[in-house]
């Protein structure tokens, strides 16, 4: 789903997407000449693989998400919660989507493997 930036005005505007089993429930409103801010919450489910065993199982998804948007390049190096969008469209399939994947790059635990003590190793 992609928003045209310029559409955006300061009352917050209802949005709803959802991708992968994740839904995004927010809204966006103009929070600058440049800049709209993103704000709502993600819920639903990911399959993830278990990092230690291996083992695929179902991870739950409950998070608020609190980002800004520009349409310049921003010149703020302290802010990393900044996502440009130079073509003037607002991209929310894109903005999910990475989302998603921080849940997936991250090292992901099974229930079991979390619980252990145990010590792995394995040897080929």
């Amino acid at each position: 789903m992609k928003i045209v930036f310029d559409k955006i005005v300061s009352t917050p505007m209802p949005i709803e997407t959802s991708l992968e089993g994740v839904s995004f429930v927010g809204t966006l409103k103009k929070s600058g000449y440049h800049q709209v801010l993103l704000a709502g919450q993600m819920a639903g489910s990911l399959e993830l693989n278990c990092d230690r065993c291996g083992q695929a199982y179902s991870y739950p998804i409950d998070t608020a998400l609190r980002l800004k948007l520009s349409d310049v390049i921003s010149e703020d190096k302290d802010d990393l919660d900044i996502i440009e969008f130079l073509d003037g469209e607002i991209d929310m399939d894109y903005i999910l989507q990475s989302e998603i994947n921080t849940f997936k790059s991250a090292y992901n635990y099974c229930e079991k493997c979390s619980n252990s003590d145990e010590a792995f190793e394995v040897e080929y």
